[in-house]
């Protein structure tokens, strides 16, 4: 009796074994069916990158061109920014002023809207053609870009200075604390 039963517990074990082999085939086959997959997604997704990046630059070129950069309310502009950006640059130890800069950046931006809407209404006594467009792209690039890239100079400078002060404070604890080991063992 106990040599049948082992018997049937080897072929038990042997079913299984083929089981879990062949589970393990199908398996691998829907892996590799699914790397297959990805690989092509992957594939397609770059030459998508690489033909579609031509005609967004040929835009971005054309738009630039059709602007007239000599007219003076974009030289004003473009000066406003250029003073913002020293100036943010020249306050980068002060986080506080830089913080009331980033809010007036970011009110530029929030109002950016209401701004393309009374500029479009009244073009015609400080520009020669309608820059502003109902979708606000014009505004976009022009007004909230270069507020939103001085923002983020704001944060990353912010971000180093708040770095600096951790290990500042780091090296201070830990010299205090050698001070109080020394007080001890003395």
């Amino acid at each position: 009796m106990a040599l049948g039963r082992n018997k049937s517990v080897s072929q038990i074990c042997y079913l299984v074994h083929l089981g879990a082999a062949s589970a393990m085939e199908d398996l691998k086959a829907a892996l590799n069916e699914h790397v297959d997959l990805a690989s092509e997604l992957v594939e397609k997704f770059s030459a998508e990158l690489r033909s579609g990046f031509g005609p967004a630059v040929d835009d971005f070129v054309s738009f630039f061109h059709a602007i007239d950069w000599k007219e003076p309310w974009l030289i004003c502009l473009l000066a406003f920014y250029f003073i913002l950006l020293i100036v943010t640059i020249l306050s980068r130890k002060n986080v506080n002023f830089q913080l009331c800069l980033s809010l007036l950046a970011f009110s530029g931006v929030y109002l950016a809207e209401k701004v393309n809407s009374f500029l479009g209404r009244n073009w015609k006594s400080f520009s020669s053609q309608n820059y502003f467009d109902p979708h606000g792209l014009f505004i976009s690039v022009l007004w909230s870009s270069p507020l939103l890239i001085i923002t983020i100079i704001i944060v990353v400078n912010t971000l180093f200075t708040l770095c600096h002060l951790m290990v500042k404070w780091k090296k201070a604890q830990l010299r205090h604390d050698a001070r109080v080991s020394r007080g001890k063992q003395e």
